[in-house]
């Protein structure tokens, strides 16, 4: 048999393998619900948004920096007005967050399992570590992989290290995941194969065009169709 040219593969978690957006979106909705009465929804959703784009240098993604982020927005908009009993709710939110239970994605346990029998398969994730692990071990999913990564963000040059260490290279690699920005294009400038399977929602931080065209580029509907590409790039 011919060696096989893809022998590393890489998952990304949030909005991968389970739900995580929608619950951003839910505490965002709290979030404009409790500040009616200082901003509309449009001009709250701006300031947030700039609020996290801001603070990513400082907190990294996560709960946490999205409830630091809301609020030092609700302090913002309200002029330094806004109630102790809005501060609190805002903290009871994230904490939610934190401990929500998690949801797979459909095909998500099946597509593990059924590429950890011939692949190496990791878990390359980006965010606060507490969360990622507590997610992960929440999953089930964590005794599949041969490896874990969770990483601050994910780059070009971090994705070369990852797959250096953990298999033969970026070039005989794979990643797959819902964001263009973080899953699919660093993972080709680094010379490996992306994969795109889009969640329905993304982050505006973390939207991008795909690279449409590439030979190494993919976008597929779901996971239950991974298998079948990974078996046709051989």
């Amino acid at each position: 048999m011919p060696p096989r040219r893809i022998t590393t593969i890489g998952f990304d978690a949030d909005d991968t393998l389970w739900q995580n957006e929608a619950f951003f979106r839910l505490t965002q909705d709290r979030f404009t619900a409790l500040l009616a009465d200082y901003a509309d929804p449009d001009h709250l959703h701006d300031r947030l948004l700039a609020a996290e784009r801001r603070n990513l240098g400082h907190y990294g993604f996560g709960v946490k920096g999205f409830t630091l982020s809301m609020i030092e927005t609700a302090i913002e908009v309200t002029e330094g007005r806004v109630p102790a009993t809005v501060i609190a709710e805002l903290m009871a939110a994230g904490r939610e967050m934190l401990e929500h239970p998690i949801e797979l994605l459909p095909h998500a346990r099946t597509a593990v399992e059924t590429l950890a029998d011939t692949h190496r398969v990791l878990l390359i994730t980006k965010g606060d570590l507490l969360d990622q692990e507590r997610k992960l071990a929440q999953s089930g999913l964590g005794d599949l992989f041969h490896g874990v990564e969770i990483v601050s963000n994910k780059t070009a040059p971090v994705y070369a290290g990852i797959f250096a260490r953990h298999g033969d290279g970026a070039d005989r690699a794979l990643m797959v995941g819902n964001s263009l920005k973080s899953d699919v294009l660093p993972v080709i400038e680094a010379g490996g194969f992306g994969v795109h399977v889009p969640h329905g929602l993304t982050w505006a931080l973390e939207q991008a065009d795909p690279p449409d065209g590439h030979p190494r580029f993919t976008a597929l509907p779901d996971l239950g169709h991974l298998h079948d590409l990974v078996s046709r790039l051989g």
